[in-house]
């Protein structure tokens, strides 16, 4: 347990860090699906603004797992 000020233990940083790769690809891969218009329900333009969105949050999140501050 760590001193934060909690009482919950926490992840071993490798679970975190398979976590947060894990995290990435999923979004990554949803935003990919979204925009190659895989789900064919939905009107292309909010296909392709969720798709990007998604891209962007993986984009975001790989930084922060690179740089350390997740």
């Amino acid at each position: 347990m760590k001193g934060n000020g909690t009482n919950r233990p926490e992840a071993p940083k490798g679970a975190r860090l398979a976590f947060g790769i894990l995290m990435i690809i999923v979004y990554m891969g949803m935003g990919l699906l979204f925009i190659f218009k895989v789900f064919d329900v939905i009107n292309p333009v909010v296909s392709y603004v969720v798709g990007g969105l998604l891209i962007a949050y993986g984009v975001f999140r790989g930084y922060r797992l690179f740089v350390g501050s997740n």
